[in-house]
């Protein structure tokens, strides 16, 4: 992804963090926070050392949920910025157990729409 569709500074996480809604599952928790005026969504990623106690485990797992977040990107709403933040629960996550979790729980926070894709059909 772009520069320009993550969420950056310190100061920016926070106030997702502080002020957004939040939705959870077991392996995934999400942070989201209406932004006006904004021309595409931006997205922070949070991979702690609970999950993976190696930086290849760590970077693995938010290689996945970019990927994800790449394929629905025109799903996503463009005037939000939220967080996804990894749990423990997702360490040992493949690139399809990552998307169905990561899929579910953005449906239960809005982030995306809840049409069915044509790959989800099938």
């Amino acid at each position: 992804m772009r520069k320009s569709y993550r969420v950056k500074t310190e100061r920016d996480f926070q106030k997702v963090f502080e002020q957004g809604q939040s939705i959870a599952n077991r392996a995934f928790v999400i942070y989201s926070l209406n932004k006006e005026q904004q021309k595409h969504f931006r997205v922070g990623i949070s991979v702690g050392k609970k999950v993976g106690h190696t930086a290849v485990a760590r970077n693995r797992l938010k290689r996945y949920i970019r990927a994800t977040l790449t394929e629905i990107k025109p799903d996503i709403k463009p005037d939000l910025d939220f967080l996804v933040i990894a749990r423990p629960y997702a360490r040992d996550f493949n690139m399809v157990r990552t998307r169905k979790n990561l899929k579910h729980v953005l449906n239960l926070a809005h982030v995306i729409s809840t049409k069915k894709t044509e790959t989800e059909e099938k």
